[in-house]
């Protein structure tokens, strides 16, 4: 089969096309036909060296994607041979074949194709795991994204505000600010110049918000302290701005405040698994009723992944990059 492996670490030409065996199936998992594949920084981060593969994974990057099942043992779980679905996996993505768990398979939502579809898994699983989960963002909560035309944030923003919550979200620019207010974020705030905790202490009232969904950390973890509403959470979820920072815990003392994150790539399949039966009986249905849709903002062939990686790094993407392999 065709395949992007990394041939070292560095920048994204050391990207290549390579011709690699199919994947040889293990117990629980499926052999998909890929037709397309989500991208995501960590397959940047791995790119560079710095998100070392899981032992067990493949060494080849993808954690998502979307296509046809070919092989495996099905068992009772209502897919067959032929069926389309979109999967969560721990590597291998960029490739013609994937070998996926088939609990961590879910039917392509009604109306979507292949192509939208495997923007999803990542996203989706992060989301719900980190903000609905383990952040328990309910009721009449409210929310801030950081970095909301990410990927990740494009879905958080999209799913909270479906679900009923007042959402805000951070982005790098005025254009950026828009796309998120029209995907529902009731407030873009352009972090370049505009200070997050001041507008988000006036539009709730001085209150604060009760979830933060923080991919930054470092020194925005002392600013988000101040930004939590009493009884607050903040879920940190990737590194971006640096793994240390200085807090004030007398407020997390007095304020009764949650500090905590999590990464999804090493978690066992019977977590993910839990996730993807949340997933497709609570938020699979809102892409039938038209109040999700994925936002793709290219699809490039499989051969011109490197070119994917360098739009991912520009950062000028609002939503998600594909790979489109058939």
């Amino acid at each position: 089969m065709r395949a992007i492996e990394i041939t070292q670490p560095g920048k994204p030409d050391v990207l290549q096309l390579c011709e690699r065996p199919q994947p040889a199936l293990k117990a629980g998992e499926v052999l998909i036909r890929v037709h397309a594949a989500g991208i995501n920084r960590p397959d940047v981060l791995q790119r560079m060296g710095h998100y070392p593969v899981p032992p067990g994974a493949s060494d080849l990057p993808g954690l998502e994607v979307a296509g046809e099942i070919v092989d495996g043992d099905l068992g009772d779980s209502g897919f067959q041979r032929g069926d389309m679905v979109c999967a969560l996996v721990q590597g291998g993505g960029y490739a013609e074949y994937c070998a996926a768990p088939l609990e961590q398979c879910l039917p392509l939502p009604e109306g979507l194709s292949p192509l939208e579809a495997a923007t999803l898994p990542e996203t989706y699983f992060t989301v719900w795991s980190n903000v609905f989960d383990r952040a328990r963002l309910s009721g009449s909560e409210t929310l801030l994204v950081q970095g909301g035309s990410s990927g990740i944030g494009v879905t958080a923003v999209q799913l909270a505000t479906a679900l009923g919550h007042r959402v805000f979200a951070t982005a790098g620019s005025a254009d950026k600010c828009r796309a998120v207010e029209a995907l529902g974020a009731e407030r873009g705030i352009n972090y370049r110049d505009e200070d997050f905790v001041a507008v988000v202490k006036e539009l709730t009232g001085k209150k604060g918000v009760d979830v933060i969904l923080d991919m930054v950390a470092g020194d925005y973890v002392a600013r988000e302290v101040d930004c939590l509403a009493d009884d607050g959470r903040l879920v940190i979820i990737a590194l971006l701005g640096g793994a240390k920072a200085n807090l004030d815990m007398g407020q997390v003392l007095r304020r009764r405040l949650t500090i905590t994150g999590s990464t999804l790539r090493p978690r066992p399949v019977a977590f993910k698994a839990a996730i993807a039966r949340q997933l497709r009986e609570q938020v699979w249905p809102l892409f039938g009723h038209g109040k999700l849709k994925p936002v793709i903002h290219r699809s490039f062939p499989l051969e011109q992944a490197a070119e994917a990686h360098a739009l991912m790094e520009s950062s000028t993407h609002v939503g998600k990059i594909v790979l489109q392999v058939v």
